[in-house]
């Protein structure tokens, strides 16, 4: 029992005023019912509530508000909102919130407060220091006096009321700011007035103005949000209204860094003043005013520069050692040692320091270039800064070079090294060493971090005047060094890769391209194919050779990481003792010591009241948790001698099995031999699982059959081997004791003989003397009676003479056969065993009339029944129990966990309360039945597409069905259709799914809390009465740990258009409504829109419940918003309005298409546990958890998919957070403390676009406030991802775009500056890096590939592959493509986690079948998403949120849909590739069928071929036929789609060009020089090409390229009139228009046969000038699209609309035929097969259809493409 004493909650009688039951509920409240102290309520029980609320009503003496009435019952939080003008219902919603947190920390004292009817002091203080610690380091920052006055040793009750009024005044300021809360310095500034005028009041200060007492100056209703909140929440809206919805440049305009940055100087209090001044410049909405405050603090400026700018230490130390290797690789000695023994090779060394301060030049002139905005009358020391900074690095510039020329003088007028020489060396290494001093400091102080962290944490001005030179005074970004132990693990852990990369390059990339690089250098008389400007050298060339070269050093230290964080990932792993329980059979042999690991990590060792674990009781936890490690003792004999903890353990175990039951993991059957059932029968020993039994009985049976003659103690000690053998023979005895006994007549002479002869059993067993009197091998046969005894008893028909006749054959083997010595009739009838009078009758024999059934209404006696038969029948061992694999993934993994190293469980009174908060917008609730039944167009619907992946679940579900009640199935879609909705939403990502699983949490901690409180008595009738069908709800229950629960988690969605929802009565309002009537601690928060007026709206957010009294929903607080709450990205936004409705010290996030199982909640006291260690030298303060991906069974690129994050949510994450020390928050579920959050800006950001990846962005404020992200394996949470190859894009899409935008971030640039030189690989190479890697390996393979088109075209590689020397290094280049082609290493990690989890073999044969399912063209397929979007945002914008949508993949998708998401991502780029490709081998003098060719060009191939099929491969349906004509059909009419630009993008082609050019129209000068340039590559076809046509006669003159000019002309002529002729005479005079078409058409046939006739122009030539002249048509359209606003009035741009109209039908087409090539290609699991094709009528296809079409098309291009439609037709 709870220790702790509670009054009996009997308030009636106590208080004989108390209300009466129907006022009880006249006000709503949440969770407490502070209002309403007396009202019986769970939570008002606990004297720790009542002891917070009374603390708060303690005003006391205390001035009363004068502008509104006062009255009895109010309290503290009444009288702050009448003086400061808070809304009524912020004072109710903070009111519970601070004494519900209040009531909670108290609970957690150890010991209790001697009076648990008062507040403890120590409570309130720890809780305001941790609210009030930011404000009080942002007064010490900004060198402000804090305004939080408290004595520092005197306490009294006026002190304990002024701590309480400080921390409510915090909490009231930050549940009114709406959006404000995205900027909590500002929340500072607000705070600091309020409370320094709080202060006035409090201490009786008299208004100067008027003599009278002094009041705040904001006061009033609803004062605070008009005067305060609302001005400022205008200029940010402004603000926003100016970005036109994040396409304005982020300069332009402010976002919420900016606004809060402000508040991080000084001047904020010059210019804002208090009450606010209106009139500041702050509040200027002018863009064009002079003194309008702009950015602050820093500029995000769209540059590619930024990655430089913000990781310059990288790049330096990449550039300088890549110098370095050059100048001593030049020398071509064997190892590089050698050549450093050289004076020549050490004195150009030193250039590296010429480069070094070169690189900082460049580095301070891109921070001028980027922030020069920021330079204002107020900030001349920034623009000083700047100036000296470039000043300073560009002297020492000429400093080291005037030195290093002078040691040049010296030596060349010496002509050796003199001493004058050396002499010069020595004063430039004098100068580097001064030149690095900072460095050596920043070393030491990276040696000793605590001391940086003091200088950087300290606000004294000396240290800023010394740190002022190297970065600017931030508030944030102070003292993020790590303590000396994580400093050497992951130092350690960088060294080992920068080893291994740069001997890498040094040897396999630089070295051996030297002697090539010399061979080209060398290479004299080429003879050119074409025009070479530059004849005189090979220079581009060598640039072309090492460009892929020097691209691939720089991206290749991501291999490198990958490689090694997967090696040391799984050495982590391996102690965290993750994957020690694989599977099944693994628990089995561990089960008995999983049941003392259960009862060690989840029941709390001591219920009494004890102080925290000493130093012996945590060396006692270490030495058990090693015992149940490593299998040392025997726990289970503590589990069999203690009821209570056996009935614990079942308790919990069964409660597990039985939600597995109701999610239909598991069968009835299977629950039935899982299950630990109550003890009964008189059984002695622990009733293990009837799987753990199987079998055992029968061994046991024939042990002892084979020791006949064997004294008892070796057969005994032969069972023994086996603990479950043993419980199976004592189980089965005492249970077929029980049996006999219960169902002969206890009045008859046949129950005295049976009880005699079990009593002689019984002793001579005791006396160890069985096997001496009895015959062991007539066991066997009692063994085949029992079964038959036990069947007949079970079987349906009652056969009475059955069971006597197998009572009276068993009776006879016991009597006569089972001795050893036979007894005589008078012996066994003077010992009691026969009967006295022998019958003379059938009627009068042994049993006959004495035995009865058992009652068929007795289910647990036919259960016990059940289980005894499988006990003794059973002849397998049962490893296939249970069938379902999620069922057998989870029961593993939660064994598993119980082995790790995870935190002892407190009580549930003592654990941290917590919150879980979900965003929702309008995903699906419920599935709706039509949806689920609707069967598409290949008559698959979606029901059917889940009873196929989900078959054993769907035969639970029936099964459960039946047992309900129903008879037939057509009942599914009748009186059971919301049963069959809601099992279809459980597979799906819906919210239906995600508010289940987290409501496990209320569940658990409800079952908990009783396991906590509960006697031994009430545990045991409860393990005794608990039911499968009604779980732990069966328990008899108190409303103890109803209350618990209830306090401990709330559970809230933020369902913004809930109330639009319900107006418009939307089903998934209804849904929702019931979703809350079913979960009582589920709360919905959503944005009210009340229009008081045509144009006036007002905003609320607004909190509703289900209220099980009054049997209605029910709204809770209704809190006005100065505005419409979506100013930022959408989800952070929608967080933030409901974050002030969470409660707890902790707040665990949820995305809505996540899920969570009981088990893995029963944990969750276990990890909130973790904020109390010290994780380094900071305790955590967000706790990352392991995601287990539920949807990678539904389709292969599910399994790819899952498979992928798997490595990285788990091995990945594991590094980042152990060593690396940068685990981020990279979305949902981790853990947050709340507290420490929402005083710093909450859990994300919501900044326009910029921070469109909001959640990584909670992780590096985190980390930038010194912060501490930890990750913990030993609980997971489920998650689904996107399950179609369009939905995966469109996320890599978004997340690519996210990253793109966080190159540009002020985050990412102080992370990259602050973090040490280790911490900030880690964080690049894991964040940004990553898909900026990816983007430049795909630049590579361009730059390679542009570089062999170079070498073929110009002839230099046929010259070069005559020189000897070239031949030699030429392997040098084959190594690059072998590095290119490593995609093993990016497997990896997914390798390495499997063979950790689920075994090396496991894991290979995964891999394996991946591969042979696509599993590699999917990737590159991702690859190539991820680069594309990657780079376009990073050079022009147009990131966006893209709705993927989450459902299940049953259809096929149109080929104009695949279009028009891949045409410029994939499709183009394989499209120019292949065309790089075809030119080469046509031109290279290597044969394509050369080992070297293929090495070369495979995996550029594989890349094409993967960008323009994978669409295909993983479309349902891909490859069919009639399929493939309607999609092509489909194709030409949006191609051709006349509507205009004013359609959608999904019907109109013209709408999606437009749209396809929006960055464009955003992006910046030079983003818009740096397309054009890009450009101009496709005119490099033309050039190369048209020299090598037999038309030019081998002629290198350049007017062979400008005559080629001429044709591109002559062609676009033709084609513009031929438009102009069809636009002017194709409606009304279409016979001149045929004229022109004829006229055009003899044209063009008589240039084509003169030039055959009189030129060496062949058929083949015209081929070849296909690849010449498309690629220049595609440049010029891609620049024209460029100078759209240049060209979009003039006839030029409908030529271009009209030409890319043309490329765009050319390009599809090519893509059709290349899946008609393919189209026998079907891999397994990827293919949805429609119907037509699984009947096999594929063959009936008209062929003719295809050509009907093909026709349509060509004549609606016949305007354009001269007669070839009547060419078709002729």
């Amino acid at each position: 029992m709870n220790l702790r004493q509670r009054p009996v909650p009997t308030r009636g009688r106590e208080y004989p005023d108390a209300l009466p039951l129907a006022a009880r509920y006249e006000e709503p409240y949440n969770i407490i019912p502070i209002h309403s102290l007396l009202s019986d309520h769970p939570s008002l029980r606990y004297p720790e509530v009542r002891a917070a609320a009374a603390a708060l009503r303690a005003v006391g003496d205390l001035r009363r508000p004068p502008f509104r009435e006062w009255r009895d019952g109010m309290d503290l939080m009444d009288w702050l909102g009448a003086f400061f003008g808070f809304q009524n219902d912020n004072v109710r919603n903070q009111r519970e919130h601070l004494v519900l947190h209040l009531a909670n920390a108290q609970m957690r004292l150890s010991p209790p407060p001697a009076i648990a009817d008062n507040l403890d002091p120590g409570v309130l203080r720890e809780f305001r220091r941790k609210l009030l610690k930011n404000y009080k380091s942002w007064c010490s920052f900004l060198r402000q006096k804090s305004q939080v006055r408290l004595p520092s040793f005197r306490q009294n009750h006026d002190t304990h009321r002024r701590e309480l009024l400080y921390v409510a005044m915090y909490l009231l300021i930050w549940g009114e700011a709406a959006n404000l809360r995205f900027t909590p310095e500002c929340i500072c500034y607000i705070y600091h007035h309020m409370t320094m005028e709080l202060n006035q009041v409090l201490s009786g200060d008299t208004d100067a103005n008027t003599g009278r007492p002094f009041n705040p100056t904001i006061s009033g209703e609803n004062a605070f949000l008009n005067k305060i909140i609302t001005p400022i929440y205008i200029t940010i809206k402004t603000e926003v209204d100016r970005s036109r919805n994040g396409t304005a440049p982020h300069s332009a305009w402010r976002n919420y860094d900016d606004i809060n940055e402000f508040f991080w100087s000084r001047k904020c209090f010059k210019k804002l003043k208090w009450p606010l001044d209106l009139s500041c410049n702050f509040f200027i909405d002018d863009p064009k005013a002079i003194n309008r405050i702009g950015k602050t603090g820093f500029v995000e400026q769209r540059t590619f520069w930024n990655i430089f700018r913000s990781f310059d230490r990288l790049w330096v130390l990449l550039i300088l050692f890549f110098q370095a290797a050059m100048i001593v690789a030049w020398r071509e000695t064997e190892y590089p040692w050698q050549a450093i023994e050289d004076r020549d090779v050490q004195v150009e060394l030193l250039t590296v320091f010429i480069t070094w301060a070169g690189l900082r030049f460049g580095q301070s002139i891109l921070d001028a270039g980027t922030q020069y905005s920021l330079i204002s009358k107020d900030s001349k020391l920034l623009l000083f800064r700047m100036i000296m900074k470039s000043l300073v690095s560009l002297t020492w510039v000429i400093v080291f070079v005037i030195f290093y020329i002078q040691i040049w003088i010296q030596k060349n007028s010496d002509q050796f090294w003199s001493d004058a020489a050396n002499d010069k060396i020595i004063v430039f290494l004098k100068s580097g060493l001064v030149y690095i001093i900072p460095e050596l400091l920043a070393l030491i102080l990276f040696i000793i971090p605590w001391v940086r962290n003091f200088i950087e944490e300290t606000d004294f001005i000396l240290f800023d005047m010394l740190t002022w030179w190297f970065h600017s005074r931030l508030y944030i970004g102070r003292g993020l060094r790590e303590g000396v132990v994580n400093n050497f693990k992951y130092t350690l852990f960088w060294i080992i890769i920068l080893l291994s990369k740069f001997s890498f390059s040094y040897f396999l990339q630089i070295k051996p391209l030297v002697a090539p690089t010399k061979a080209l250098l060398t290479l004299k008389d080429i003879r050119y194919h074409w025009h070479e400007f530059f004849s005189n050298t090979n220079r581009m060339a060598v640039l072309l050779v090492w460009v892929p070269v020097v691209l691939m050093y720089l991206v290749d230290m991501q291999l490198w990481y990958t490689v090694i964080s997967a090696l040391v990932g799984s050495i982590i792993g391996l102690f965290s003792h993750l994957g020690e329980i694989r599977n099944i059979e693994q628990l089995r042999l561990r089960f008995q010591f999983f049941s003392s690991a259960l009862q060690f990590n989840l029941i709390p060792e001591d219920l009494s009241v004890t102080a925290k674990d000493s130093l012996v009781q945590k060396l006692r936890n270490a030495i058990r948790r090693v015992k149940l490690r490593y299998g040392l003792g025997q726990p289970f004999k503590k589990l069999e001698s203690s009821q209570v903890d056996a009935r614990r353990f079942a308790l919990l175990w069964n409660e597990i099995i039985f939600t597995m039951r109701e999610e239909d993991l598991v069968s009835d059957k299977e629950v039935e031999l899982m299950e630990l059932p109550p003890t009964c029968w008189g059984i002695m020993v622990v009733r293990w699982p009837c799987v753990l039994l199987g079998n055992e009985l029968s061994l046991a049976v024939n042990q002892a059959s084979e020791l006949s003659g064997a004294p008892d103690r070796w057969v005994w000690f032969r069972i023994c081997n086996s603990e479950y053998r043993r419980c199976a023979v004592i189980e089965a005895y005492c249970s077929v004791r029980f049996l006999l006994l219960d169902i002969i007549d206890q009045r008859s002479e046949e129950f005295t003989i049976v009880s005699k002869l079990l009593q002689e059993i019984d002793h001579y067993v005791a006396i160890g003397e069985f096997m001496k009197f009895y015959k062991s091998k007539t066991l066997p046969k009692i063994h085949a009676d029992l079964i038959n005894l036990v069947e007949t008893l079970m079987s349906p028909v009652q056969n009475t003479s059955k069971l006597v006749y197998i009572l009276q054959s068993l009776y006879e083997i016991m009597v006569k056969e089972l001795p050893k010595d036979k007894k005589p009739a008078w012996q066994l009838i003077d010992e009691g065993l026969a009967p006295r009078n022998p019958a003379k009758t059938e009627e009068g024999l042994l049993f006959v009339n004495r035995v009865r059934f058992p009652n068929r209404d007795d289910a647990f006696f036919h259960r016990q029944l059940r289980r005894l038969l499988t006990i003794l029948k059973s002849r397998d061992s049962m490893r296939n129990i249970p069938k379902n694999l999620e069922a057998r993934r989870r029961i593993a993994f939660f064994s598993n966990s119980l082995f790790m190293n995870i935190p002892r469980a407190p009580q549930v009174e003592k654990m941290m309360a917590f919150s879980v908060l979900t965003p929702y917008y309008d995903e699906d609730v419920l599935y709706k039945k039509e949806a689920l039944r609707s069967p598409n167009d290949d008559g698959i619907s979606t029901l059917f597409y889940l009873q196929k992946i989900y078959e054993d679940e769907w035969d639970n579900f029936m099964e459960r069905m039946r047992n309900e009640g129903m008879k037939d199935d057509k009942e599914l879609f009748t009186t059971k259709t919301r049963d069959l909705r809601v099992w279809a939403s459980y597979r799906g990502q819906t919210l239906a799914r995600t508010v289940r699983g987290m409501m496990y949490y209320y569940r658990a901690l409800k079952i908990l809390a009783y396991l906590d409180s509960a006697s031994e008595v009430e545990i045991k009738q409860g393990s005794q009465t608990v039911d499968f069908r009604a779980g732990s709800r069966g328990l008899n229950r108190s409303v103890n740990e109803t209350g618990s629960a209830i306090m401990k988690f709330v559970y809230v969605v933020a369902c913004q258009n809930y109330g639009s929802q319900k107006q418009k009565g939307e089903p998934q309002a209804e849904d929702i409504s019931i979703l809350m009537k079913n979960n009582e601690a589920l709360r919905v928060a959503y944005v009210d829109e009340v229009r008081l007026g045509r144009s006036e709206i007002e905003y609320y957010s607004v909190l509703v419940k289900y209220n099980c009294q009054l049997k209605k929903e029910e709204e809770i607080y209704r809190i006005k918003l100065p505005g419409p709450m979506k100013l930022g990205e959408g989800k952070p936004e929608n967080q933030n309005h409901a974050i002030i409705f969470t409660r707890g010290d902790a707040l665990q996030t949820i995305d809505m298409n996540q899920d969570n199982s009981f088990e893995e909640a029963l944990k969750m006291r276990n990890l909130l546990e973790e904020f109390k260690v010290n994780h380094g030298i900071r305790k955590p303060t967000i706790l990352g958890v392991r995601e287990n991906i539920f949807t990678g069974s539904v389709s292969s690129l599910a399994w790819f998919m899952s498979t992928q994050e798997m490595s990285f949510v788990t091995l990945g994450q594991r590094v980042l957070a152990n060593p690396l020390k940068v685990r981020m928050h990279y979305g949902h579920p981790d853990v947050f403390d709340r507290f420490w959050f929402l005083t710093r800006g909450g859990i994300s950001k919501a900044s326009k676009v910029i921070n469109i990846s909001e959640d990584i962005f909670a992780g590096f404020n985190c980390t930038l406030r010194g912060g501490n992200v930890t990750h913990h394996e030993y609980i997971q949470i489920g998650k689904g991802r996107d399950v179609g190859l369009n939905q995966i894009s469109m996320f890599e899409a978004k997340v690519a775009s996210g990253n793109g935008e966080q190159v540009l971030s002020r985050d990412v640039y102080r992370l990259g500056h602050r973090l040490d030189f280790f911490r900030m690989l880690s964080f690049f190479y894991t964040t940004v890096g990553f898909y900026y890697n990816t983007m430049m390996m795909v630049v590579m393979v361009y730059t390679f590939l542009w570089g062999r088109l170079y070498l073929a075209l110009s002839g230099v590689e046929g010259a070069a592959m005559d020189n000897t020397k070239y031949n030699k290094a030429f392997g040098a280049i084959i190594n690059q493509q072998f590095v290119v082609q490593i995609g093993i290493f990016t497997a990896l990690p997914m390798i390495v986690e499997n063979s950790l989890e689920h075994g090396f073999l496991s894991a290979v044969w995964d891999y394996l079948t991946m591969q042979l399912q696509l599993a590699s063209v999917f990737f590159t397929f991702s690859l190539g998403t991820r680069s594309h979007y990657f780079g376009r945002t990073i050079l022009h914008g147009g990131a966006k949120y893209r709705a993927t949508g989450r459902g299940f993949v049953v259809e096929h998708k149109k080929f104009a849909e695949n279009y028009r998401l891949y045409a410029r991502s994939h499709f183009v780029k394989a499209i120019e590739l292949g065309v790089i490709l075809t030119v080469y081998a046509s031109n290279t003098p290597l044969s394509i069928s050369n080992f070297v060719y293929i090495i070369l060009n495979i995996s550029s191939w594989f890349l094409v071929v993967s960008w323009i099929m994978a669409p295909f491969a993983f479309n349902p349906s891909g490859f069919d036929w009639l399929k493939t004509v309607y999609d092509f059909n489909d194709f030409v009419k949006w191609i051709w789609y006349a509507g205009g630009s004013l359609a959608k993008a999904d019907v109109s082609w013209e709408t999606w060009w437009y749209e396809e050019q929006d960055h464009l129209r955003t992006t910046g000068l030079w983003g818009k020089l740096l397309e054009i340039i890009l450009d101009l590559r496709f005119f490099f076809f033309q050039y190369g090409v048209v020299y090598h046509l037999k038309i030019a006669n081998n002629s290198t003159r350049i007017t062979v390229y400008l005559i080629s000019w001429v044709f591109m002309i002559t062609m676009v002529a033709v084609y513009i009139v031929i438009a102009y002729a069809q636009d002017k005479y194709a409606a009304k005079e279409h016979i001149k228009y045929r004229l022109v078409q004829l006229s055009v058409t003899f044209l063009v046939v008589l240039v084509v046969l003169m030039l055959l006739e009189f030129t060496k122009l062949t058929i083949l030539d015209m081929f070849s000038s296909v690849l010449a002249f498309v690629p220049t048509g595609w440049g010029i359209i891609s620049i024209a699209q460029v100078l759209r606003p240049f060209l979009e009035h003039s006839y030029v741009w409908d030529t271009v609309v009209s030409l890319a109209r043309l490329y765009d039908m050319l390009i599809g087409m090519f893509r059709l035929v290349a899946g008609f090539k393919y189209r026998g290609f079907l891999p397994g699991r990827i293919l949805i097969p429609s119907r037509d094709v699984s009947r096999g009528n594929v063959l009936g296809f008209d062929h003719g259809d295809i050509f009907e079409l093909m026709k349509e098309t060509l004549r609606r291009l016949r305007g354009n493409v001269l007669f070839l439609s009547d060419i078709i037709e002729w």
